[in-house]
């Protein structure tokens, strides 16, 4: 009898529990009935020179073809699985959703959460100058070795770029950093159309794919080029070395180049370099779009840089809300990160003057306190998170429509208290992303192309991505982008944090009070801190990619005449293109 008893009591807790979750299933299912859609399984082709876009009729299988001759990532057309819609227009200012969001708060909140800010009539002016001239006979040849992630090495291959110019140097193609952190073995071409940087670089500078054979063996001489030159330091001290040279070797990429008081076609120089030749490989482009159609699918959508991974806070030295033993970890990188010069670091001091990246609970306090409604979709551009799902899981809670080209299962915390499994939404199948698993640069670069295409831009941290995306954001339109004060925020954290403060009304004026004008409106780039000297002086300045106004953003005042903004003479307006510039 007992027996039986403790069956009969076990069945029924079982069936509670069962009950349970169905009806926890149940509501995460009538939350997002609205908005999840299944996506077909496609597999990515390997093959380098049949790309195809996918049509409505191949729902089950995507080739690549390579596009046309503007930006090939800024024309939309309908994803495959929505057959039914139109094919969405080429985003030229704020793109169009083709669903309305419901629990906006009406249209006119609809409006301001996702209006990018007026461009003031500022269009990219990259053409040349009338007395620029073809590059005259190369004095010798320029190799270079980029270090860095993704970004740091395409702002730095663009620096290149027109030091080239200014040393009338033959570039050879740069030569990808494959022993940083990320260990990838990319070459040049798998991240970027070789072909195409040649040919769009051919009124400025000659490249080649290699060095000359009878010049494999002469005598090369290595340079650490000085952080933040300028021309005299190239063109006398660098342009020196012609005399016993053929061959000069640059170490290092990075940040090599002067932001300003450069001449304008040499600033237009860098901005032809980065947004018209240096284009990602086909087949990057190509899946990138798929994942910006994709996301349109759900209506307007934030792409989310969300800088949370480990090597981040073991550069940063920020440690707010990680246990003992990851701090520990962090600190172990750190210290075996020969490269990374500075080793021991005030977790605290750092956060306070604003130098961490906000941390994903963070971020959802962040995002709510500006009025983003729950059903907001958001990509998330990010490697892996530190702490994975538990320390995802606030900000999941928060905006269960987190998605990423990666597939992840997340636990959320039912409110009856019984854990459901919650599938974080996955943009591509493993079939799809298999060309670029394992390729870090490459899963960087479909990562920025999604973080250019979106409606809103929010860096959880202002690194070169950030950076990179916000330039490249303001040079297309001054699309909105959304840059955190964590110097400001962290003292409303902290208060929240305490019981000081509780997320409200009060907050939420506050946050959004504190980011009126950090939201990627049109402005010059800001110069150094006064005072400032040296390396130092350099690093204080605004990053010339992070904002190329006003060397490469003209104000339209009249249909046939622009006025360039700053010290630069009036110019006539250029035809702008995002392909190749004619010759």
């Amino acid at each position: 009898m007992m027996q039986r008893r403790r069956r009969r009591v076990a069945a029924v807790v079982l069936l509670q529990k069962i009950l349970v979750c169905a009806i926890c299933t149940i509501a995460l299912v009538g939350l997002l009935s609205g908005y999840v859609h299944v996506l077909p399984s496609s597999r990515v082709s390997d093959s380098s020179d049949t790309y195809k876009l996918p049509t409505v009729t191949q729902q089950h299988e995507y080739n690549y073809q390579k596009l046309s001759a503007e930006k090939r990532w800024t024309k939309e057309e309908a994803p495959p699985h929505l057959s039914k819609l139109k094919s969405l227009p080429h985003l030229s200012k704020a793109p169009i959703s083709s669903h309305k969001f419901d629990g906006a708060g009406g249209n006119l909140d609809f409006e301001k959460l996702w209006k990018p800010p007026e461009d003031r009539d500022f269009v990219p002016c990259i053409q040349p100058s009338s007395n620029y001239r073809a590059p005259d006979q190369s004095r010798g040849y320029l190799v270079v070795r980029t270090n860095g992630g993704l970004n740091q090495m395409r702002t730095g291959i663009c620096d290149m770029v027109a030091i080239a110019r200014i040393i009338n140097a033959t570039l050879v193609v740069p030569e990808l950093d494959k022993r940083s952190f990320w260990q990838d073995t990319s070459n040049f071409s798998d991240v970027f159309d070789e072909d195409h940087f040649i040919n769009a670089l051919a009124n400025d500078v000659k490249v080649v794919k290699k060095l000359p054979t009878e010049l494999s063996s002469a005598t090369k001489v290595v340079k650490h080029f000085i952080s933040g030159s300028g021309l005299g330091y190239y063109r006398d001290k660098i342009g020196s070395l012609w005399k016993e040279y053929q061959v000069i070797r640059a170490a290092k990429s990075d940040s090599r180049l002067a932001n300003n008081n450069l001449p304008p076609d040499i600033q237009k120089l860098r901005c032809r370099a980065c947004y018209e030749a240096l284009r990602f490989a086909p087949k990057i482009e190509a899946m990138a779009k798929l994942l910006v159609n994709r996301m349109r699918s759900y209506g307007h959508f934030i792409a989310l840089h969300l800088r949370y991974e480990k090597d981040m806070l073991a550069f940063s030295g920020c440690t707010h809300g990680l246990s003992n033993a990851e701090a520990k970890e962090l600190q172990t990188i750190r210290q075996k990160t020969a490269h990374w010069k500075v080793k021991n670091i005030d977790a605290r001091g750092q956060r306070a003057k604003g130098r961490c990246p906000l941390t994903p609970k963070e971020v959802g306090i962040f995002l709510t306190a500006l009025g983003f409604p729950s059903k907001t979709p958001i990509y998330i551009a990010a490697g892996e998170i530190y702490g994975g799902d538990t320390r995802m899981a606030d900000l999941q809670s928060r905006y269960p429509m987190l998605m990423s080209k990666n597939e992840e299962e997340m636990e959320l915390e039912c409110n009856l208290l019984y854990r459901v499994m919650f599938l974080k939404e996955k943009l591509a199948s493993v079939e799809e992303l298999e060309p670029f698993t394992n390729h870090s640069s490459q899963m960087a670069a479909l990562d920025y192309i999604v973080s250019v295409e979106s409606d809103v831009f929010i860096p959880s941290y202002s690194g070169n991505m950030a950076k990179a995306v916000e330039g490249h954001r303001r040079f297309l339109g001054h699309r909105k982008t959304i840059s955190p004060d964590r110097k400001g925020l962290v003292c409303v954290f902290g208060k929240i944090e305490k019981g000081v403060l509780k997320e409200g009304t009060k907050v939420s004026d506050r946050i959004i009070g504190i980011h009126k004008k950090m939201q990627g409106s049109p402005r010059r780039r800001k110069g150094p801190i006064s005072g400032t000297k040296g390396i130092n002086r350099f690093h204080s300045e605004e990053s010339f990619y992070g904002n190329p106004l006003p060397d490469c953003l003209c104000q339209r005042v009249s249909q046939n005449r622009t006025i360039v903004y700053g010290d630069v003479p009036r110019v006539e307006m250029q035809a702008v293109s995002y392909g190749t510039r004619k010759a």
